[in-house]
This record gives C-alpha cells, sequence and structure tokens, in this order.
C-alpha cells in the first residue's frame, strides 16, 4: 500500500506503508544513529514527533525486547529508506512492520530520506503528515492548515509513569546487589526517562525511587534522599510551568541533583535561565561535546530540539560546563555553591557511545561528599 509524508511546506514524499495505517500530524526530525532504532522507537524524548532514520538500511537485527528504552514506542510516526522486513540476529523476537503494527505507529519505507534530511537541515524541523489517502490539490490547501497548526503539547504527562515505584540496587549481570560499597537511594524524577538511566544507576549501586512528573517536590524531599535525578523527556521544556516551580525547590534543598536533558533545561528555566528552539536539534550518537573542566572530548548520544541559551545564565547562579563542539551550543551547566551538574546529552547513551557514563560515577561523588 502507497504512502505519503506531506510537510507543512507542501513537499510531499511517496512510500509504502508499514505498521499501522492510521493517519498522524507530527513533528519531522531526523536522527542520524547507524544503529539502535528500537531504543530511538521507544525513547519518551520523541512523543509528539516522527523520526526520519538517516542511515539507509533499518531493521536487520529486528526487535529484541530487552533493548527497548520504555514500554511500548513512545513516538507517532517512523520513517525509513529501506526496510529489512527479514530480520536477522539470534535475539530477535519479532519485525520492525509487526512491532509498528501492534502498537498502531503509523510509518513509511522506500522515502528518499537523503533528501528529507537534507530538507530538513535547510528549513528546520517541520510539521508533517503521515497518510495512506490520496488527496486532491483542493483538499491539500485545506490540510496544510491543519498540518501547520500542529503542536507539541502536553507529551511529558503522557509519557511519564503514573505511579511511583522503585528499582532495586543490581550486580552488573541483573541480580540483586552484593557491592561493597553502600547503597545510595535516589529519587528520579520522571519527566520521559529512558529506562537505561535507570539502569546506569542501579549497576553503581543506586536504589532508585521512580517519581510521576507531576510529584510535588515536598514529596520527593520527604523521603530523604541520597541524590535526585531529573530524566530527560520530550517536547518544549517552557510548557511545563507546573514542573519549573517544583524544580524550583529542589534547587534550593541541600541534596546532590543531577539533570539529563530536558531535566538540565527545566534546573535552567527554574533558575531564571532561557531556552530556545534549535533549527533542527541534535539527534544521533556522534556529537562530539567537550568537557571544560577536564578540556577532554567526548563522542555523545543525544536526542533533543531545545537548548539552554548561556547568555542567560547568571554567573552567580551557574556556569558552563561543557559545550556542543559541532555549533558551541550549551551541553551542560555545574551550579556554583550546589551539588548540581545538569547536562543536554545522553551519558546512559542506548543507543550510542558509553564515553560519558563517567558522569554517573560523578553524581555517586557529589552523594558522598
Amino acid at each position: 500500500m502507497d504512502a505519503f509524508l506531506i510537510l507543512e511546506d507542501g513537499s510531499t514524499f511517496q512510500g509504502s506503508s508499514i505498521g499501522s495505517t492510521r493517519e498522524v500530524i507530527s513533528e519531522i526530525v531526523f536522527n542520524t544513529s547507524m544503529t539502535g532504532y528500537l531504543e530511538v522507537l521507544t525513547d519518551p524524548s520523541y512523543a509528539g514527533q516522527a523520526a526520519v532514520m538517516t542511515y539507509p538500511l533499518i531493521g536487520s537485527y529486528g526487535v529484541c525486547a530487552e533493548d527497548m528504552e520504555s514500554e511500548r514506542p513512545q513516538l507517532d510516526g517512523f520513517l525509513v529508506r529501506e526496510l529489512s522486513r527479514m530480520p536477522s540476529n539470534f535475539r530477535s523476537e519479532n519485525t520492525i512492520q509487526n512491532f509498528l503494527k501492534k502498537y498502531d505507529i503509523p510509518g513509511i519505507a522506500g522515502i528518499d530520506t537523503r533528501q528529507l534530511t537534507k530538507l530538513l537541515r535547510d528549513r528546520g524541523t517541520m510539521n508533517g503528515m503521515i497518510t495512506t489517502k490520496r488527496y486532491s490539490m483542493e483538499e491539500k490547501e485545506a490540510l496544510l492548515l491543519r498540518i501547520r497548526a500542529y503542536r507539541v503539547t502536553g507529551v511529558v504527562k503522557r509519557v511519564s509513569t503514573r505511579e511511583v515505584y522503585t528499582a532495586e540496587a543490581q550486580n552488573a549481570d541483573g541480580s540483586r546487589y552484593t557491592g561493597e560499597a553502600a547503597i545510595r537511594r535516589v529519587a528520579l524524577l520522571d519527566v520521559g526517562a529512558k529506562r537505561n538511566i535507570i539502569r546506569s544507576l542501579q549497576r553503581l549501586g543506586c536504589e532508585v525511587t521512580v517519581y510521576p512528573s507531576d510529584t510535588r517536590a515536598e514529596i520527593i524531599l520527604g523521603a530523604n534522599p541520597d541524590g535526585i535525578m531529573i530524566s530527560n523527556g520530550p517536547g518544549d521544556p517552557k510548557e511545563n510551568a507546573e514542573i519549573i516551580e517544583e524544580v524550583k525547590k529542589l534547587y534550593r534543598a541541600e541534596i546532590p541533583i543531577f539533570a539529563i536533558c530536558l531535566g538540565h533545561q527545566l534546573m535552567a528555566l527554574a533558575t531564571g535561565a532561557d531556552t530556545y528552539k534549535l533549527k533542527y536539534g541534535h539527534r544521533g550518537g556522534n556529537h562530539p561535546v567537550k568537557d571544560l573542566e577536564s578540556g577532554r572530548v567526548y563522542i555523545s548520544s543525544q536526542n533533543h530540539g531545545y537548548a539552554v541559551d548561556t547568555a542567560t545564565v547568571r554567573p552567580e547562579i551557574a556556569k558552563e560546563a561543557f559545550y556542543n563542539v559541532n555549533d558551541r551550543t550549551n551541553e551542560g551547566l555545574r551550579y556554583i555553591g550546589k551539588r548540581i551538574l545538569t547536562v543536554q546529552y545522553h551519558p546512559e547513551a542506548c543507543p550510542g557511545p558509553r564515553d560519558s557514563e563517567y558522569l554517573f560515577r560523578r553524581f555517586i561523588d557529589m552523594m558522598e561528599a
């Protein structure tokens, strides 16, 4: 069955339908990772978006539930150049097309992802519709108005946990923690957390209690955790006004805090800084980031469409700790007089390199200080 991607500027791409045949309007973004498509499909940060994979062949190693970053796909659509319909991998449990059908996620295979990506880089992130219907020129004019009017809203609440739960500390093999170091109790504010954030903390001997995004700061602080983690997540950080008010209270508490991606942006907004939308964002596993403390450059995994404006960061509040080597955008802040470190990229990777896992150990050191 034919399927079409219609962008807000009128550009149309044709391919074959994979997954669900329902019609969806979404923000269209691209990811440059060569592997890790299942993690992309299930990353909560993609809520409200459809992902274009720039690597030309997707699906060759199938679907393995163990690699999922949440319970189900979180994005709105999936766009690929060529779909490998017969995966070859001893871990594979399903195919991409069946996986998309199961969770009612529409997709398109066979489109020119190179041309589409160049268009998004040139004109910036655009809204688009995935559909199997052929629209006439007269219908298309009204359709474009609908597409342009789309906004990504309410996505944090959509992907956050509904209930508080606790994940016990573990050894590297997943067994119950038997390390010599004392178990650290971490409170994780879930604004769209990937599972691997929790796993990374568990492997370092942390007991992680996960809280819904609308949890009051008093509840988290009342549990007296050794440290607080604020996760990654989707959407415009400024939309989360109520969460920002609670993050202000967490900032004022004398408890170590480590925040990733959306969490990094929320902490910046809570302390008076501003954020802005990037032209086409950073999504992939090959972004170079410089650590200003050590001077080293790390290759990082990233997935964000917004950034903190360093010109608005008050010097008595925080200083820049990391920046993106490609475009000099901010990639992290260290807060003055506080045990608070925030980064824009993903030290837990998946997909991507694990160069930045050392940041979790920094967080452990902050809790032990």
